[in-house]
């Protein structure tokens, strides 16, 4: 094997969310999630009834042991020494443990790849943010390693093949699970989470220098990647004129703060007094099949569509889809070029472009005081 492809990086990160394994584990990953917001223990219980309907136990950790052993797998195959590992922002195996870990391990330059594809504070900024506060955390403990460790995070992959791709396939299969009769008809959802109204105007650039700020990136890429899958399966089943509709769930917070909407299950309701035969939801805001996705369109949606006589399926997320593997090999290799000061192609389809690698001082700034965050221009405490 050779570790010339990726060098000068030595190492990757896989970064995700986190999620309880067991009952006992709810409450405090909750308390985690929520830290310095002032809920009570009792009210964080209650939010947790969709986790213990489950037995306390979220899909997302397993899924991303799965998604870790793809990509070790996909990189032996093609003969790239790259180490991989774990960490979580919320549970275990934490991110500080993670990153002690690689600075005791003798790495230095770490690419990150954050389980998230597209520009928003909570699937950006806020991991940034995290690294920043882990990376504080260890160097004013003296760990081995940490002054020296430098992260760099992995451009967004909203619109890079290895993503659109296993969702056209996913599509075409929830498709093919629906009735002949109401098939042809069904119109397609593409759901994603949620955010404040506020926090989606100010995220990241969208690609437009006609706007002349940035900000509308987190629905703009939605509906590229929305676009870029309907117009596939279009041309896949032969059915050009299906409907498709880029619609939000898992909302939370207060009521009063306005969030993107329509949400999944108003728009359930309203396709379905307007006549729709059938409804495919297509979860392109997910990387993996996790909590949000098997609660809020499993069972809250899939509960809601049977309640009002509307067949529905759900498409899969791209989860460890060889091909979402090999896109991100991909994006190291690319990124690891460009550090090098190579110039190489940037894979992406459609017409907003590749993203940028390096997140600018403005890039999908939080609704409280600015936190530092690492791997991104605004970083100035890496050597």
């Amino acid at each position: 094997m050779s570790d010339a492809p990726t060098r000068p990086y030595e190492a990757l990160l896989l970064l995700s969310f986190g999620g309880p394994e067991g009952p006992e584990d709810v409450v405090p990953f909750l308390e985690n999630v929520t830290r310095g917001r002032g809920i009570p223990r009792e009210r964080l219980a209650e939010v947790g009834q969709h986790y213990f309907r489950f037995g306390g136990v979220s899909p997302i950790n397993a899924q991303n042991r799965v998604l870790l052993d793809a990509l070790r797998k996909d990189l032996a195959e093609q003969g790239i020494d790259l180490p991989v590992y774990w960490g979580n922002r919320n549970w275990a195996p934490y991110l500080v443990d993670t990153l002690r870990e690689l600075a005791a391990d003798g790495h230095r330059r770490v690419l990150v790849l954050a389980t998230s594809a597209y520009a928003n504070y909570s699937g950006c900024r806020q991991y940034r943010e995290n690294l920043a506060a882990a990376l504080t955390q260890l160097r004013e403990e003296g760990a081995p390693g940490a002054a020296g460790l430098r992260l760099d995070k992995l451009r967004h992959f909203y619109n890079h093949p290895g993503f659109v791709r296993p969702m056209v396939d996913h599509t075409l299969a929830a498709l093919a699970e629906l009735p002949e009769g109401v098939r042809d008809g069904a119109r397609l959802a593409f759901t994603t989470h949620s955010i404040p109204s506020a926090l989606a105007d100010t995220s990241g650039a969208p690609g437009d220098p006609a706007r002349g700020r940035p900000g509308g990136a987190y629905v703009a890429q939605h509906l590229e990647t929305a676009r870029l899958v309907a117009e596939a399966v279009a041309e896949a089943t032969g059915v050009a004129e299906r409907p498709w509709e880029l619609v939000y769930q898992s909302r939370s917070g207060s009521p009063q703060t306005p969030w993107l909407e329509p949400d999944i299950g108003d728009h359930l309701a309203a396709v379905h007094a307007a006549g729709a035969p059938a409804v495919v939801m297509v979860p392109i805001g997910f990387v993996s099949d996790h909590m949000e996705v098997v609660y809020d369109l499993d069972t809250q949606a899939k509960e809601q569509a049977e309640a009002l006589g509307l067949p529905v399926s759900r498409a899969r997320t791209v989860g460890a889809d060889p091909r979402f593997a090999a896109a991100v090999r991909d994006l190291v290799l690319e990124r690891a070029a460009s550090a090098r000061g190579e110039r190489p192609e940037r894979c992406a389809l459609g017409a907003l472009g590749p993203s940028h690698d390096l997140c600018p001082t403005d890039c999908c700034p939080a609704a409280r005081s600015a936190l530092p965050a690492a791997a991104g221009a605004d970083w100035t405490d890496e050597p």
